[in-house]
């Protein structure tokens, strides 16, 4: 019987204006979950359609719900992250190509691609999950607390769910495919698809967002294009365009800490990784046990400060 549990949550997004800059602190991390938040949307579809398509292939009754509620709790997560994406796109109308040409990109990778392929694209994509969610989680309190609490919860929701079903892709794509080094041979293909979803769409906020309401270059992601940018800027010779100055999202992290993460996605890749051994982040347990306890954890730093007056008493919600 599967662990897992689909949890419904929904983040308010249509209440209020939802902000670019959703955490004004650390505008570079801002723009990156942005594009993390528009790339969830045409992979989660993907997996949606993959799994159905993979079931017939499943003999193990329990790998079988696994692989159901792990279909399930990624459609909980699509959903979320397109009511962020129309927060978006009511202020910046434009971003609607975007997100399309994001799940065009999906939707032919779903058309063009054998089921082993995009099984192996799941397992590789989420194997990364764990030691990148966790040197994220880990600093919550730089990268997520200072900013729109709406924003912040649905990405904390998100990440602490991926460790949760860590495993799922991985012992999906065992039970159908059962080939570690082809899933290893199309790692850089994979990777290759991932980061340029990644990259279009932040050369799409730097097209259709303000500089004054990003305040960074949305593509301070990738490390040589900002130096091959700053390069062309400086030469007398050249046009290149000022998308606003470059920024480190994870600069003031611990080097050490984010050395390990990168050896974490390393070993993710390697045949006979069991992602279930991964050391974990602290905030992911804590964050099952508020939910449990009937928290309200689509706003994980502020329902604590939503009081209501009672008797002269305060109770929290």
């Amino acid at each position: 019987m599967t662990d897992l549990i689909v949890r419904k949550l929904r983040f308010a997004f249509a209440d209020h204006d939802v902000p670019f800059l959703w955490n004004e602190a650390n505008p570079a991390f801002s723009s990156m979950a942005n594009a993390v938040s528009f790339l969830a949307i045409g992979f989660e579809k993907m997996i949606g359609s993959m799994i159905p398509e993979a079931m017939p292939h499943i003999t193990d009754p329990a790998i079988a719900e696994e692989a159901d509620a792990f279909v399930r709790q990624e459609g909980q997560h699509s959903m979320a992250h397109r009511q962020h994406a129309k927060g978006l796109i009511r202020a910046y109308p434009a971003l609607k190509e975007t997100l399309d040409k994001v799940i065009e990109s999906y939707d032919d990778l779903t058309a063009g691609t054998p089921l082993k392929y995009r099984l192996a694209y799941t397992a590789d994509l989420e194997a990364t999950f764990t030691p990148v969610f966790k040197l994220m989680l880990d600093h919550d309190d730089t990268l997520f607390a200072p900013g729109d609490d709406r924003v912040a919860s649905l990405f904390l929701w998100h990440f602490v769910e991926e460790v949760e079903h860590r495993s799922s892709a991985l012992t999906i794509y065992d039970a159908v495919v059962d080939d570690p080094w082809y899933r290893m041979r199309v790692a850089p293909s994979i990777f290759k698809h991932v980061m340029g979803i990644i990259r279009m769409a932040s050369e799409d906020f730097n097209k259709y967002v303000p500089l004054s309401e990003r305040k960074v270059d949305a593509m301070s992601t990738f490390r040589i294009a900002r130096r091959k940018k700053a390069l062309l800027q400086r030469l007398p010779f050249t046009d290149a365009t000022y998308d606003g100055p470059f920024a480190n999202a994870f600069r003031h992290l611990p080097l050490l800490e984010q050395l390990v993460a990168m050896t974490g996605i390393v070993r993710s890749q390697i045949p006979g990784h069991d992602p279930t051994h991964e050391k974990l982040p602290e905030l992911a347990q804590e964050w099952f046990d508020r939910y449990d306890a009937g928290y309200d954890v689509t706003q994980w730093y502020t329902a604590n400060d939503n009081v209501t007056a009672n008797d002269g008493e305060e109770t929290h919600v």
